[in-house]
């Protein structure tokens, strides 16, 4: 009897380490074998790659994906990362603000399962397996990717194997990272600069003027920008996004007319701004070269009560709307609490010279004088930061600068005499000693 407990000690000894020798041997937490495919990877003739590897710092992932499943690496050879990689994508995939790009690009050549040689070349059909970075790669016959497979089964281990591939395998995500990145370098490149100008007064270089930043206000005032009148020639369209690659002038003056159509009662204006003239495009490149605009639009009242005369001159309909145009950026608010503190306020406006003249009334904002002012009616139709619209009740017109005359006297001129006026010391005697002296008559 006491051999049958010997028998099952005996079977159980067999069965444990019969267990212990189909797991994969493990030396510790966190730690592989010595026959593991990583180690094989990192002590392979594929140095370049199991460099990179370690700067991905993939290592960790990678023990953790060998103690789930088998594991099966494309392997390129060195002088395929050496020499016939370009530059600019390995400094790239060096950066350290690019490491979710590199990790990618390295997880996109290892498979979570085993997969031989036999496996690959037996059949002709395209088949795709998905890898550690959820992207897929296509197999077939003997190519992955449009890539040879120049050594199949080159590194076989329990837990995985290597096979060698000519080139490097790149995902369409990390290649749209790196046009994207390039494209952004390529347009914050220095523009080209002229030869330096010689002062010829003082027979030295001129100093360039200090480089403006992003966002900046322009330099020059707004009347240099304007494009010259009507008369003369059009706005010239914009270019997409402007010159100074900061706004979009074009697309913020689309959005405030469709406001002002969509707002009610201003359809006069948007009208004006777009068929009328051109001067819908020219805000449109002045806030792409970084200049603000506040508009007072007159509502569809107001602009009804403009006679033909008005309107029939040439270049009237932008003197009218130039006018109502402050190069300033002004909201509801702030023009009240300027008028509040200040009392009169006269803004520029690009109807050179001319000012828009602003005073407190009723607790709002009138502009304009006497019988050509106007109110602030609909307040901040549109405000986004660069363009700024208020509605008003009325026209604006400049006030008229008519030269004061002199009057002239018509009347003869009489000339007038000045009675001789005795001492002041004589006065005192005479009063003092009475009339009785002949002087004092």
């Amino acid at each position: 009897m006491e051999t049958v407990p010997k028998l099952f000690f005996f079977l159980f000894l067999l069965l444990t380490a019969s267990i212990a020798t189909a797991l994969p041997d493990k030396t510790g937490s966190g730690q592989i074998n010595s026959n593991s495919v990583l180690v094989a990877l990192l002590d392979s003739h594929y140095t370049e790659l199991a460099e990179l590897v370690e700067k991905a710092l993939l290592l960790q992932t990678l023990e953790e994906a060998v103690g789930q499943h088998n594991i099966t690496i494309f392997a390129p050879r060195n002088e395929a990362l050496e020499r016939n990689l370009d530059p600019e994508f390995k400094s790239f995939l060096l950066q350290p603000k690019n490491l979710k790009s590199l990790q990618s690009l390295l997880m996109f050549h290892i498979l979570p399962k085993r997969i031989t040689s036999p496996q690959l070349s037996a059949s002709s059909a395209v088949v795709s397996h998905r890898t550690l970075s959820n992207d897929h790669l296509h197999f077939t016959a003997g190519k992955v990717n449009s890539a040879e497979i120049t050594r199949p089964d080159d590194l076989t281990r329990p837990d995985g194997i290597i096979h060698g591939i000519e080139r490097l395998l790149i995902p369409r995500s990390v290649q749209e990272d790196f046009n994207r990145r390039r494209n952004l370098r390529s347009i914050s490149a220095v523009l080209p600069e002229g030869a330096p100008e010689v002062d010829p007064r003082t027979h030295r270089l001129k100093k360039k003027p200090a480089p403006v930043p992003a966002g900046a206000p322009p330099i020059l005032p707004v009347y240099d920008a304007m494009s010259p009148g009507p008369s003369l020639a059009p706005a010239p369209a914009p270019g997409p996004g402007g010159p100074r690659h900061h706004f979009n002038g074009e697309a913020q003056v689309k959005d405030f007319i469709h406001t002002l159509l969509h707002y009610g009662g201003y359809n006069e204006m948007a009208d004006i701004l777009v068929n009328l003239t051109s001067l819908a495009t020219e805000m449109g490149r002045l806030v792409s070269e970084g200049y603000v605009l506040t508009v007072l639009a007159p509502n569809d009242e107001a602009m009804a009560k403009l006679t033909t005369d008005q309107l029939s001159e040439p270049g009237a309909p932008e003197q009218i709307v130039y006018y109502h145009i402050i190069p300033e950026y002004q909201t509801e608010e702030s023009m009240y609490n300027s008028v509040r503190r200040f009392g009169k306020i006269r803004y520029d406006s690009l109807r050179f010279p001319h000012k828009v003249e602003a005073q407190e009334a009723d607790g709002s904002v009138k502009f304009g004088h006497g019988d050509g002012s106007a109110y602030l009616f609909d307040p901040d139709i549109y405000t986004d930061g660069r363009i700024s619209v208020q509605g008003i009740d009325g026209v604006l017109f400049p006030e008229e600068e008519t030269p004061v005359k002199k009057k002239n006297s018509v009347g003869p001129v009489v000339k007038k005499t000045a009675k001789p006026r005795r001492g002041k010391l004589m006065e005192v005697a005479c009063t003092l000693l009475g009339s009785q002296f002949l002087i004092c008559h």
